[in-house]
């Protein structure tokens, strides 16, 4: 059993599906539906879907003290017991890669398998760079001014070029509206967040799909990622930062073609 009691779950929660479980952690200045929205159904058609929103996502408020990575991870294992779920798969994108590792360690009688998406173990120097960039922005109120440097960003080449102007203001747009009100303690975990130590401790299947065009985690990152982890498997998808936006089916595919091979 796990050496980590849990806490009683207090984050808003999405539900959806049937099946065998699986946990969504989401990623920073998002949440579940903007992280895993276009892509919600298709899971639920082959799980039991747990998501839980971070603090100043969705319906949580947000925190009036700095955000923890393992509070967040055992949020998110004590959501998807409070549903039932003893066991489950977790799927991690971004700042979740790291929450979903640490539920794996600190939760081993829970998690069955992990899928882990444009994700860190601990940050690099790009990453230290434009961290910060983003948590100013976001506190400073300019929400165009972020979501023009979030688009340039996390958009892959291949569709930010292929974009014409007024797609391209749409997307800006669209962004600024959707910036999660906790951005800024978001990215403030994000460069904090290491994992280091608990990769060689995760004993579960894992995938670590490898955005290719990303600009916030690099490549690099995603093969360090999985080198780290114990048999992991490290699969390309041609997209930048935003796999969910850019190749949803190919992304969808990914993940419950992995998780299906490894239900509990």
């Amino acid at each position: 059993m796990s050496a980590h009691p849990l806490p009683q779950a207090a984050f808003a929660r999405t539900v959806l599906g049937s099946g065998p479980g699986l946990a969504l952690a989401h990623g920073a200045g998002s949440s579940v539906a903007g992280t895993y929205g276009p892509i919600l159904q298709g899971l639920a058609a082959h799980h039991t879907v747990v998501g839980v929103d971070y603090p100043g996502s969705g319906d949580t408020p947000r925190a009036g003290t700095p955000l923890s990575l393992d509070d967040l991870a055992d949020q998110l294992v004590s959501a998807a017991v409070a549903e039932g779920l003893d066991t489950f798969a977790v799927s991690g994108y971004s700042l979740g890669g790291p929450v979903a590792i640490r539920a794996a360690t600190r939760h081993p009688e829970r998690v069955t398998a992990l899928v882990l998406t444009a994700t860190f173990s601990h940050r690099d120097n790009r990453l230290a760079l434009a961290l910060p960039v983003w948590r100013k922005l976001a506190a400073s109120g300019d929400r165009e001014l972020l979501a023009e440097y979030l688009t340039m960003m996390a958009v892959g080449a291949d569709a930010l070029d292929a974009m014409p102007d007024e797609q391209l203001r749409q997307a800006v747009g669209f962004t600024a509206a959707s910036v999660a009100d906790g951005t800024p303690e978001h990215a403030e975990l994000a460069p904090r967040a290491d994992v280091r130590d608990d990769l060689p401790r995760v004993q579960v299947p894992t995938l670590v799909v490898s955005t290719t065009q990303d600009r916030f985690t690099s490549t690099r990152l995603h093969r360090q990622l999985a080198d780290g982890i114990p048999g992991a498997e490290l699969v390309d998808i041609a997209t930048g930062h935003l796999p969910m936006v850019e190749r949803p089916e190919e992304w969808l595919q990914l993940i419950v073609g992995f998780t299906g091979r490894h239900s509990a």
